[in-house]
């Protein structure tokens, strides 16, 4: 089977690396893809968003599957141009419909769906630049901090926590005046702020039947400590001590259940990852949000722990047969750290070399952001390597993580020297 990955992150090289291991492939490309991917695949100069090069590229190489990595091309229909194209209907594609991919393209109508299906979540309201005056008077009525959240895509980094009532007044007027988030912030959701522990779960569907896939954590802030900037993710951690079978068990009839069955009534046949953000408040499950794809950096650890052959998979959500697929996990525990560029999630320089990949012992390298230049790798983005290591438990795949780490080099490298350590206070309480 020729098959197509549509992006260029750790996330897409991280399927493109387990597609490569399937005995059912015959041909995997991945567009653009990086550095990395070019060493599973063959990489193709094409914009995920450019849906008649996309298109053309599908029919040159007689691809029969199609895996869309990033959110963008989900939400701006990718899946409705093939379903709508007499030359590409048959061609399986692996992610949701425009309107599916509302849960993660509006923030508001994420909250309306599962305010609808009784789906446990935080109290909200939603604001336009029409309505600032009542958005504001709203936060009177939440306790600090207080959580804004831009209504469209923003990259991983439209969400702000802010401890002070004025501040967070002024904030939601620089979100909807001005141009902090552009035009994924002309509304923006205002919630109360969940107090406990997060878990990134994700399912993978074919609208009747869903797989869950090991639970993930992530850590988004820039500093250590959880710290600093809203980041695309700094690091992951894969399995989540705190989610026993009895949690996730929990999660499943109170989450997972309900979304399932609120996508059938309202019409979507949902076919691809669904993330399902989760903030474990005493021992109940509430969702933050819901993605419409894998996570990045999640991914650089989910993928890893997946025994099963991945193509099979994806041939079951295609069919509408993976009732009948088997999913198979290690058990072992991965921990991924995210080296980045001096600056990032700010400005940052672009093309530094990157030395000492072929040092790396036991650890997988996930590229992100990096490119071939001049026959180097060099850097190309924010987020450049996922360093992922499977090991017997956390301690033992964060140290090999770190210790690789410390052979890679280029300039400006950045990374959190402490993933995992929120994990490891309640692993010590437990």
């Amino acid at each position: 089977m020729n098959v197509l990955v549509l992006g260029s992150g750790g996330r897409e090289h991280a399927i493109a690396w387990k597609l490569a291991q399937s005995s059912q492939l015959t041909g995997l490309y991945i567009a653009p893809g990086n550095a990395g991917t070019s060493q599973v695949g063959i990489n193709a100069d094409i914009k995920p968003d450019d849906f008649k090069a996309v298109k053309k590229f599908v029919l040159e190489k007689n691809i029969e599957l199609v895996v869309v990595g990033p959110e963008q091309p989900l939400v701006n229909g990718i899946a409705d141009f093939f379903a709508a194209d007499k030359e590409l209907k048959k061609v399986a594609v692996i992610g949701p419909n425009k309107k599916g991919a509302q849960l993660e393209g509006s923030k508001h109508f994420a909250k309306q769906f599962m305010q609808k299906y009784n789906i446990p979540t935080a109290k909200y309201a939603a604001f336009t630049k029409e309505t600032l005056v009542a958005g504001q008077k709203f936060l009177e009525t939440l306790k600090a901090p207080y959580v804004l959240k831009a209504d469209g895509l923003a990259s991983g980094k439209g969400v702000l926590i802010i401890p002070d009532l004025k501040d967070a007044k002024s904030q939601l007027k620089e979100i909807l005046t001005g141009e902090m988030f552009g035009e994924a912030g002309c509304k923006v959701v205002v919630e109360e702020f969940l107090k406990g522990v997060e878990l990134s779960l994700f399912i993978l569907t074919d609208g009747l039947s869903y797989k869950i896939l090991p639970s993930a954590k992530d850590y988004k802030r820039s500093g250590d400590g959880d710290t600093g900037t809203n980041t695309g993710g700094m690091g992951a951690v894969s399995p989540v001590p705190f989610a026993t079978r009895e949690f996730i068990d929990k999660v499943d009839n109170q989450v997972v259940l309900p979304t399932m069955r609120g996508l059938r009534e309202e019409g979507i046949i949902y076919k691809g990852f669904i993330f399902i953000g989760i903030m474990k408040v005493g021992n109940e499950p509430y969702v933050i949000e819901y993605n419409c794809r894998m996570g990045d950096p999640e991914s650089e650890v989910v993928i890893p722990r997946i025994k099963s052959d991945l193509l099979s998979l994806f041939e079951g959500v295609a069919t509408g047969t993976l009732g009948e697929c088997d999913l198979q996990v290690d058990e072992r525990t991965a921990a991924t750290v995210m080296l980045v560029s001096k600056g990032y999630p700010g400005k940052y320089d672009k093309g530094k070399e990157i030395k000492g990949l072929e040092k790396v012992e036991r650890s997988i390298v996930f590229h992100a952001g990096t490119k071939m230049s001049k026959g180097k790798v060099v850097t190309n983005g924010g987020r450049v390597l996922a360093i992922t290591t499977l090991g017997k438990g956390m301690e033992d795949a964060l140290k090999w993580s770190y210790k690789n780490v410390e052979l890679i080099e280029y300039s400006g490298k950045t990374f959190r020297k402490d993933i995992g350590f929120d994990l490891r206070k309640i692993s010590q309480k437990a």
